[in-house]
């Protein structure tokens, strides 16, 4: 899935933070711990035997906080860096595999089907016809009932400043409303939920993750 070059910033500075250890330092410096572990525990709900999608995973972090228990992992990212990063950190767990592919690739000559697909941190970086075409894709390898978890940052009313300071500078452009994100959503996913959270990172910020339950 090609991203939009008018959506997406990769050059300068903020090209640095497609090196996997500038981006985990600079995560781990805003990130509050606890929030990889609410986001598990609370929204992703992982369960014994379950097959996890996470489309754009990064160096794959949130895999300190996914128990073992799963049946399988699979991590996708354009980054070969990042790829390169979490199957060297990752190598211990043999149930996980990291590829650097196109989600289509994945949908249209593997046969798999997961439970949870995670697309964390990536529909704002996506213009509104490639998130239609993801969320097609997502809802072909979602097994029935699975689910769909999207977290990216969002423009609400009277948002604090600073939030909508360092939303607006974010490498991804196609940050959106709160409604802008539900109806792009429930095209393909009617039932789709979604909850704003304030307190993601050490400084002011803004989050707006969706639940798309495919029935």
């Amino acid at each position: 899935m090609a991203q939009e070059e008018t959506v997406h910033v990769s050059s300068g500075v903020l090209g640095l933070l497609g090196l996997p250890r500038v981006y985990r330092t600079l995560k781990r410096v805003l990130r509050k711990q606890s929030n990889q572990e609410r986001l598990v525990t609370q929204y992703i709900h992982p369960f014994p035997g379950c097959r996890i999608l996470d489309i754009g995973c990064g160096p794959a972090d949130i895999l300190a906080y996914v128990p073992e228990y799963i049946s399988a992992y699979t991590g996708l990212d354009f980054n070969p860096r990042y790829i390169e990063f979490a199957a060297q950190r990752w190598s211990n767990r043999a149930n996980c595999r990291f590829e650097c592919r196109d989600v289509n690739d994945l949908s249209a000559h593997s046969g798999e089907s997961f439970d949870i697909v995670l697309a964390l941190g990536l529909l704002h970086h996506l213009g509104n016809g490639d998130v239609a075409g993801l969320l097609r894709t997502v809802a072909g390898l979602l097994k029935p009932g699975g689910r769909l978890i999207t977290y990216d940052g969002v423009y609400v009313e009277r948002q604090n400043p600073v939030a909508k300071w360092l939303i607006s500078r974010d490498r991804g452009r196609a940050v959106r409303t709160e409604s802008g994100y539900l109806a792009l959503a429930r095209t393909v996913f009617p039932d789709t939920t979604g909850v704003i959270l304030h307190d993601t990172l050490r400084v002011p910020y803004t989050i707006f993750l969706m639940t798309c339950h495919k029935s």
